[in-house]
């Protein structure tokens, strides 16, 4: 039987404790941000946040940022050792009132940690039914075993292939919504070279987000709601949720309008809460497509 690194790390922490697990972590994560080339787009995205302060206070960002991520991980191993997470939320009224009436959409990003409110989200509606769209990649470790935790806490999850496209998997979105339930999707990135994808003003620069939740608005009339997990302490959290973002039902001609005003309200909501917390940002691809965002590499 093959145990990979980070089973070996789960199981030895156990036995010595959590620090260990934190500052293996921790290590890591500095090995990441010495040796990995995607450290060059969180300096464009923190030279875009920050345009007036030097390039070694981006790279210190860059560095906080690694070592953030860290306690996604570190919470979770808390969490499977019975150290139930805290949290207080903010604005869920509106989801609240809409769960009584028909489905909703969860529009969440690599901004805070999403995982933790999707677990959250079981744990405080036992009858809740979530939807929750993930990317399949090739090789998977750790992803594996985030997405056999969340199914055993009741989410059903259904594996968007980076390079295939199914309708059978948007046809079970829109059932959950039908249902009543929720169904959560990524908002910031692009999984597939020929996924569409819609244009939107992000810290002064252009970025591209998926086009498929505002569509399963449009066609299911269901609202959208932008929410976030902001971690406040260790294992505790805080909740935002945006008031719904209704994509009205409107002709051909006007359709691409209103799908572009919705795109670029969350994009806005997103830049908003990226000024709040800009230290979890977890998405190390590139985001932003200005030529002038580039790093000086002096």
């Amino acid at each position: 039987m093959t145990i990979d690194f980070h089973t070996f790390l789960v199981r030895v922490s156990r036995l010595l404790g959590s620090w260990l697990f934190a500052l293996v972590s921790r290590i890591i994560a500095a090995g990441y941000f010495f040796c990995s080339p995607r450290v060059k787009e969180s300096r464009r995205l923190y030279a875009a946040l920050y345009p007036h302060r030097s390039r070694y206070y981006h790279l210190w960002c860059t560095f906080r940022q690694y070592q953030n991520f860290t306690t996604i991980h570190f919470d979770r191993f808390l969490g499977n050792q019975g150290s139930a997470p805290e949290c207080i939320r903010l604005g869920g009224e509106g989801l609240e009132a809409r769960l009584n009436q028909g489905g909703a959409i969860l529009l969440m990003s690599h901004l805070g940690n999403w995982e933790m409110a999707a677990r959250l989200l079981m744990q405080q509606r036992q009858d809740l039914r979530l939807l929750l769209y993930m990317g399949v990649k090739e090789k998977e470790g750790v992803e594996r075993t985030q997405k056999e935790e969340l199914q055993r806490a009741g989410v059903s999850i259904i594996g968007v292939d980076q390079g295939v496209s199914s309708p059978f998997a948007a046809v079970e979105g829109v059932r959950v919504l039908q249902s009543g339930g929720l169904v959560s999707m990524t908002g910031d990135v692009i999984w597939r070279p020929d996924q569409r994808r819609i244009a939107v003003t992000f810290l002064g620069a252009i970025a591209y987000v998926p086009e498929a939740p505002f569509i399963f608005a449009l066609v299911s009339g269901a609202p959208i709601f932008v929410f976030f997990a902001f971690r406040t302490g260790t294992n505790r959290y805080q909740f935002t949720f945006s008031e719904p973002i209704w994509i009205k039902s409107v002709g051909r001609s006007e359709r691409q309008q209103v799908i572009a005003e919705a795109a670029q309200h969350y994009a806005d909501l997103l830049e908003e809460a990226l000024r709040t917390h800009p230290f979890e940002w977890y998405h190390f691809d590139r985001f932003l497509h200005s030529p002038s965002l580039e790093p000086d590499t002096a």
